[in-house]
C-alpha cells in the first residue's frame, strides 16, 4: 500500500489476477468549454472528470486484491455485487484495497468490482491533459498515462503485465467529437452531450489506455487498403494542408511495410492518429490511437529535409510500437528499451525499406549514436536493462540508452547474426508472446534460435553491463593496433565487449574495409596490401559497432583536413564525428575544429551533415570558447554562415542551415543587424521568412539586448496571435538578459499551474543560454534542489530536459563547485536523479576542461 506500484506488488497480483476487462466510463462534458468563464479565458484551476469503472478479474490465487488509485475522489465500491462501507476496503491515496472475504467469488472464477471515481483535468501534473485554443476559444483534452498514472485517472491494476480489454464509454459536451484504442461502436446526442461508446480493445497494458476529446476537425482516408482518421484542432487544418494526407499515407504505408517484413498482421483493429497541442514529446503509441507532437507534424514555414525525416522517424517509430510495445510488452519497465529501442531500431528499417536512396544508416547514426555515446561516456550512466524497484522510479529510465543506445546495439546484434536469422527470430518472438509479455532473454533466446548460437553472453555484455567500449587505433608499419577500454571502469569493468566491425583503410584513391572481431583488450590487423599506406583508418567502417572510436594521430590530422571529402556520407558524418569527440575530450582546440567546419562548409551538400556540423560549430562557439576568442573569432564565423544563407547555388536545407546556425551564435553588432533588417523583408535563405524563424531571430536580438529588440518583440507578439505564437512569445520572454526576467520565469516553472509543459521546457534553452550563464547562475542550485518534486509531478522526459539545460547552460568553474557541492550535500537523492545530474554535469565538466585547456590560446 506504499506510494507507487513496486515490484513486490506487481509480482503478488502476478500470481493473484488474471484474464482482466474494464468497463470504463468517463463524463468530460463539466470541463473545458462547458466549465469556463463566460469570456473564455483560461483557468489554472484543474476541472473534474466523472467515471465509473467495473473491473472484471480471474481469481487465480487466494488473497486480498489491491488496485491502484491517486484521484482525488472514490465512492460507492462494490464487490461482486454488495455494496462495500468505508470500513470493509482500505483507500489510501495510493492504493485500493478489497479484502478477500469481501469477494464471493472462488478462487478459478471471475469477481468484479465497482467504484464511482474523479479525475482531474488540467494543463500539467494531470491524468487528462487540458489544452486551451486561443483562436476558436475551445478546449481539446486527451490522456497520457505513461509510464503508471493510469491510476490517476481510474481504478486499475496499473502494471504492464496485467494486460486488460477496455471497453470505455465517454461523456463530451455536444459538438466534440472523441477517439479512442478501439472502434467506435455508437454514438448518442441530448441537448448538452454526446455519449461516445468504443468498442472493447484487444488486451493492453493500463498505460496505453487513451483517448482524444474535443471539437476536433478530421481528414478521413483510406491508404494502403486502410482507413485512417486523422484529428486535428479546427484553427489549424487550414496550416495542415495536403499534409493531413502525406501524414495518413507514411502511418498506412510503414503498417503495411511492418507487416510484410514482421510476418505479423497489424495487431489491432484500426490505426488513427491525433495531432495533440502542446504534446509533451514526439509521439504516443496508443493502439488505435496515435497522439503525435502537433508543432512537430505542422509546419509554419517551408520544412528542411532533416524536419521530413524527422517526422516520419517519429511516425515509423510510433507505428513500430503497435508490435514491440503494444502487442508484445515488457513485463517490467527495467525492460523499457525492449520497446523503445526497437521502436527506434525498426523506424530505420522502415525508412531503408520506403526510401532506399535516403541514407537511412546516416540518418540513424546522426540522429542516435553521438546522443548515446555522450551519456554512456559519464559517470551516471546506467545499463540498457534498468533495475527498478517501483514505476515511480519508471521516469527516469527514459532517455538516450534506451532510445539511442538500444537501437545501437540492436544494429549490432543484427550485423552479428546476419539480417536472415534477425529477422526470422523477431517474427519467433512476436508470434510466441502476443498480446502478452517478454524480456529481453526472451527475445535473446528467440533470435539465438534462428541464428543457431547461444546469444546470453552476448547479451549481458550489452543489456547488463552500464557504459560502453572505446577503441583506440594505434598505426604501426604493418598495421594497425586497436585497443579496447571502458569509458569508465569504475562502472564498467575492465573485461573488453565482444564487437563485430569493419575496419577502414583508405589512401591513394582505394579503400579496404577489413571483417574483424574484438575479444580480447587489444586486436592487430594487418594493413592490407592493397593500400599500403593509408591516409586514414577507422575502426567503425559502416558504423556496425556500438562504440566509441579515438583516431590514431596521423589519421586524426588527415580527418581534420580532409572528412569533408569524403564520399560516402555516413564514413564522412562518422569522421566528423570522431573529431568532435576530441575536442569534447579536450584533446583538439574547439577553435581548429571551427575553422575546419568553416573551411568544408563551402563544399558540403549533404542536407543532414550541415546542421550536424553547425549544431556543433554553434556549441563550441557560445560554450567552449572562451569570451576572448570567441570574440576573436565570431566575425568570421558570421561572415561564413551569412555567406552561406545568401547562397543560391545551394539548396534550401543548406541554406537554412546556415541561416539557424546565424541566429544561434550572432553576437557582434553588424551580424545582429543583419538579422534585425531580415524582419523587414520577405524571405531569408531562398524561402518566405515566417515563424518559427522570424521568432528564432527575435528571441536572438532580445537575448542580445539590441536596440530593436523591445520593438521587435511586440510587433511579432501582434503579428502573429496564433497559439503557436503564443507559445514563442513565451520562449522570447526568457531570453531578457535581465535578473528579474530571470527570476520570473523560474518562479513561473515551478509555480504556475496552468503552465504547459511543452511550453516550459521549450523555453529552457533561451533561459539557459550559456552566453548569459551569469543570470541563470543563482538559480542552479535551486533547479537541482527541486527534482524530486520535478519527478513525481511531471512527465517523462521533463527531468532529463531541465538537467540537461541548467548544466549545460553554464560554464564556469564556479558552477562546477555548486554541483559538486549539490552531489556532496544531497545523500539522500534518489539515485536515479543522482545519475541524471551526473549524466548532465558531464557536459558541465568538459567545458570547464576545455575552456582551461584551450581558454589562453591566442589563436
Amino acid at each position: 500500500m506504499a506510494p507507487g506500484v513496486s515490484r513486490a506488488l506487481a509480482d503478488y497480483r502476478a500470481v493473484r489476477v488474471a484474464e482482466v476487462r474494464y468497463e470504463l466510463r468517463l463524463d468530460v462534458s463539466a470541463t473545458g468549454d462547458a466549465a469556463r468563464a463566460s469570456n473564455g479565458a483560461p483557468r489554472a484551476a484543474p476541472d473534474t472528470v466523472r467515471g465509473h469503472v467495473v473491473v472484471r478479474f480471474r481469481r487465480a490465487a487466494p488473497g486480498d486484491v489491491i488496485l491502484d488509485f491517486r484521484g482525488p475522489r472514490l465512492a460507492n465500491v462494490r464487490a461482486d455485487g454488495v455494496a462495500l462501507g468505508t470500513g470493509a476496503y482500505t483507500a489510501n491515496g495510493a492504493h485500493v484495497r478489497v479484502p478477500e472475504r469481501a469477494l464471493r467469488s472462488a478462487v478459478g472464477g471471475e469477481s468484479v468490482l465497482e467504484f464511482d471515481f474523479s479525475a482531474l483535468a488540467a494543463p500539467a501534473g494531470a491524468s487528462v491533459i487540458r489544452v486551451h485554443d486561443a483562436a476558436d476559444r475551445s478546449d481539446y483534452l486527451y490522456t497520457l498515462l505513461v509510464p503508471a498514472d493510469a491510476n490517476q485517472l481510474f481504478p486499475c491494476f496499473d502494471q504492464p503485465d496485467l494486460k486488460a480489454r477496455t471497453t470505455l464509454t465517454l461523456v463530451v459536451p455536444r459538438g466534440w467529437s472523441a477517439v479512442s484504442n478501439g472502434t467506435l461502436a455508437d454514438s448518442a446526442a441530448d441537448e448538452r452531450t454526446t455519449t461516445f461508446r468504443f468498442a472493447e480493445s484487444r488486451p493492453i497494458s493500463t498505460y496505453l489506455i487513451g483517448f482524444a476529446a474535443g471539437p476536433w476537425a478530421r481528414v478521413e482516408r483510406t491508404a494502403e487498403g486502410r482507413p485512417v482518421t486523422l484529428y486535428v484542432r479546427r484553427s489549424r487544418l487550414q496550416e495542415l494542408g495536403a499534409d493531413a494526407d502525406s501524414i495518413i499515407a507514411a502511418n498506412a504505408r510503414a503498417a503495411r511495410w511492418l507487416e510484410t517484413w514482421f510476418g505479423v498482421p497489424f495487431p489491432f483493429p484500426k490505426l488513427d492518429v491525433v495531432l495533440a497541442p502542446a504534446f509533451p514529446f514526439g509521439g504516443m503509441e496508443h493502439p488505435g490511437a496515435i497522439f503525435y507532437n502537433e508543432n512537430s507534424f505542422i509546419y509554419r514555414e517551408r520544412p528542411t529535409r532533416p524536419q521530413l525525416l524527422g517526422r516520419a522517424s517519429t511516425i515509423y517509430h510510433e507505428v513500430a510500437h503497435q508490435w514491440f510495445g503494444d502487442l508484445v510488452t515488457m513485463r517490467w519497465f527495467d525492460d523499457l528499451w525492449l520497446k523503445e529501442g526497437f521502436a527506434t531500431y525498426m523506424a530505420a528499417k522502415v525508412q531503408a525499406g520506403l526510401d532506399p536512396a535516403s541514407d537511412a544508416w546516416k540518418t540513424f547514426y546522426l540522429r542516435n549514436k553521438p546522443i548515446a555515446y555522450n551519456v554512456d561516456r559519464t559517470l551516471g550512466t546506467v545499463p540498457v536493462w534498468q533495475a527498478l524497484d517501483n514505476l515511480d522510479q519508471a521516469k527516469s529510465a527514459y532517455g538516450p540508452i534506451v532510445y539511442n543506445k538500444a537501437p545501437g546495439v540492436l544494429k549490432q546484434l543484427d550485423a552479428l547474426v546476419g539480417d536472415t536469422a534477425f529477422r526470422r527470430g523477431l517474427h519467433d518472438f512476436l508470434s510466441a508472446h502476443a498480446y502478452a509479455n517478454a524480456t529481453w532473454r526472451d527475445l535473446l533466446a528467440s533470435v539465438g534460435t534462428a541464428a543457431g548460437r547461444s546469444l546470453g553472453t552476448w547479451g549481458e555484455a550489452y543489456f547488463l553491463r552500464p557504459g560502453m567500449p572505446v577503441v583506440t587505433q594505434t598505426r604501426g608499419t604493418d598495421g594497425v593496433t586497436l585497443a579496447q577500454r571502458a569509458s569508465q571502469p569504475s562502472l564498467s569493468g575492465a573485461a573488453p565487449w565482444p564487437i563485430k566491425t569493419e575496419v577502414l583503410f583508405a589512401g591513394g584513391g582505394r579503400e579496404v574495409r577489413v571483417p574483424v572481431e574484438l575479444r580480447a583488450a587489444t586486436t592487430r590487423v594487418p594493413t592490407p596490401a592493397a593500400v599500403p599506406r593509408p591516409d586514414v583508418v577507422f575502426a567503425n567502417a559502416g558504423d556496425l559497432a556500438y562504440a566509441g572510436v579515438v583516431l590514431d594521430s596521423a589519421s586524426a590530422r588527415w580527418a581534420l583536413s580532409f572528412a569533408g571529402t569524403v564520399g560516402d556520407p555516413l564514413l564522412r558524418a562518422m569522421l566528423w564525428g570522431t573529431l568532435w569527440d576530441e575536442v569534447r575530450d579536450a584533446r583538439l582546440d574547439p577553435a581548429r575544429f571551427v575553422e575546419s567546419v568553416v573551411a568544408a562548409l563551402p563544399d558540403e551538400r549533404d542536407e543532414e551533415i550541415v546542421p550536424f556540423l553547425l549544431g556543433r560549430l554553434t556549441r563550441a562557439v557560445n560554450a567552449y570558447l572562451a569570451p576572448a576568442r570567441r570574440d576573436r573569432l565570431l566575425p568570421a564565423v558570421e561572415r561564413a554562415l551569412r555567406a552561406g544563407a545568401d547562397d543560391g547555388a545551394r539548396s534550401y536545407g543548406v541554406r537554412k542551415a546556415h541561416l539557424d546556425a546565424l541566429v544561434a551564435v550572432a553576437g557582434t553588432p553588424a551580424a545582429l543587424a543583419a538579422l534585425d533588417s531580415l524582419l523587414d523583408r520577405p524571405e531569408a535563405a531562398g524561402a518566405p521568412l515566417r515563424a518559427p524563424t522570424r521568432w528564432a531571430i527575435v528571441t536572438r536580438l532580445v537575448a542580445a539586448n539590441a536596440s530593436d529588440a523591445e520593438r521587435r518583440l511586440a510587433e511579432e507578439t501582434a503579428r502573429d496571435t496564433t497559439d503557436p505564437g503564443r507559445r514563442s512569445a513565451f520562449v522570447a520572454g526568457a531570453a531578457h538578459p535581465t535578473a528579474a526576467a530571470r527570476r520570473a520565469y523560474f518562479s513561473r516553472y515551478l509555480d504556475d499551474p496552468s503552465l504547459n509543459e511543452e511550453w516550459a521546457t521549450g523555453s529552457l534553452g533561451a533561459f539557459d543560454d550559456p552566453r548569459a550563464a551569469a543570470l541563470s547562475q543563482p538559480y542552479l542550485r535551486a533547479a537541482l534542489d527541486t527534482l524530486p518534486w520535478l519527478q513525481r509531478n511531471r512527465r517523462i522526459f521533463y527531468v532529463n530536459t531541465w538537467t540537461d539545460a541548467f548544466l549545460s547552460g553554464q560554464t564556469s568553474a564556479e558552477s562546477l563547485g555548486i554541483v559538486r557541492a549539490f552531489l556532496a550535500a544531497r545523500r539522500d537523492l534518489p539515485a536515479d536523479l543522482r545519475r541524471k545530474v551526473l549524466q548532465g554535469a558531464d557536459e558541465l565538466e568538459r567545458t570547464v576542461a576545455i575552456r582551461r585547456r584551450w581558454g589562453s590560446m591566442s589563436r
